[in-house]
């Protein structure tokens, strides 16, 4: 019943997306007429380019025909590639996915236990790096920080391969099973591939679990204190019951509910933080294809890639709610 209470208001939600997304890429400064037109182009030659893109129709006529379009599942071609919109995008999302996926892995595997040791050893060593490297993740830009491990690993160090994709330039694609080269790679048992793709995924992922880690660890330490302090951990210290027991059986899974929610909207910061690192690593991922269109003043893609990305963030709290009631069966019943 929660569920389809959530999907009742997903409608609106999208519908708001789709008229802000159409009005801002028409306000947004370029013409696309002008654009594709070149510098040496006639009034007549744009004017006839910007009739054969429907631009010199009213707004209202222009987003009625968008309209009818996503309606059929059509987002529209690329005036840059001249590909479809939603070919694009389902080609470049399993790289934007896997980066993110990975990146949220790393900074959980770290936060996680941080933001445990830091409650239970509070005041302690622990407890002052927890509290420096949330302040550390929450000052440093995200794309300073690629920047920063680019220089140090790859040009100075050497340590890592060129920022430069998913794969370096003597390894081969694997076969296209789900999209993400770790594990179509791990499925053919091409473990050279693997290798290659994980050494090009490695610093963009730290770069985006930098950028995650300060909410995370900040979130984790805050609940397991509060739990932490709660009568009935006083009580079960008092049964007998060992500390690891008490400590990740009793308070921990009291913690999680806020540390669920911490980490929907981290994944959502996440989804916009990608954007920049791509860019900064050439990672081909809809963040990197969104920017490129938008200097192109291609408003299909960019169109498309927000329309993605709301329905991306739709769906992580769905599951975000449904994780509530597996955590915390009392939410089903209040509910």
């Amino acid at each position: 019943m929660v569920i389809l209470k959530r999907l009742a208001t997903v409608i609106p939600t999208l519908i708001g997306v789709i008229i802000v997304t159409f009005l801002l890429t028409r306000v947004l400064p370029g013409d696309p007429a002008v654009y594709f037109a070149g510098p040496a182009a006639t009034p007549q030659s744009i004017a006839e380019i910007r009739k054969s893109l429907g631009l010199d129709r009213p707004l209202p006529d222009q987003f009625l025909r968008y309209v009818n379009d996503l309606a059929h599942g059509n987002f529209g071609n690329s005036l840059s590639t001249g590909q479809s919109v939603a070919t694009e995008i389902a080609s470049r999302l399993p790289a934007s996915a896997e980066l993110t996926l990975f990146g949220l892995f790393l900074a959980i595997a770290i936060a996680v236990p941080l933001g445990i040791f830091a409650a239970v050893k509070q005041g302690s060593w622990i407890d002052h790096l927890c509290r420096v490297i949330a302040t550390a993740g929450v000052s440093l830009p995200v794309f300073f920080t690629g920047l920063l491990l680019a220089y140090v690993f790859y040009f100075r160090l050497g340590w890592s391969p060129a920022p430069l994709g998913r794969l370096d330039a003597f390894a081969t694609s694997p076969p296209d099973i789900t999209g993400f080269f770790l594990i179509d790679s791990l499925i053919t048992g091409n473990f050279e591939t693997f290798r290659s793709a994980l050494g090009q995924l490695i610093l963009p992922a730290v770069t985006l679990a930098i950028f995650s880690l300060a909410p995370i660890t900040r979130m984790t330490r805050a609940s397991m204190l509060a739990a932490l302090a709660s009568e009935f951990i006083r009580t079960a210290r008092a049964s007998g019951l060992s500390s690891r027991t008490v400590i990740l059986t009793y308070a921990f899974r009291n913690a999680m509910l806020p540390v669920v929610t911490t980490l929907g909207m981290v994944f959502s910061f996440l989804l916009g933080a990608n954007v920049l690192v791509e860019k900064v690593f050439a990672w081909p991922g809809i963040g990197s294809y969104a920017v490129e269109a938008l200097l192109q003043s291609d408003f299909a893609p960019v169109q498309g890639f927000v329309l993605t990305m709301a329905v991306l963030y739709v769906a992580l709290n769905l599951i975000i709610d449904m994780l509530y009631g597996v955590i915390d069966p009392r939410v089903r019943v209040d509910a």
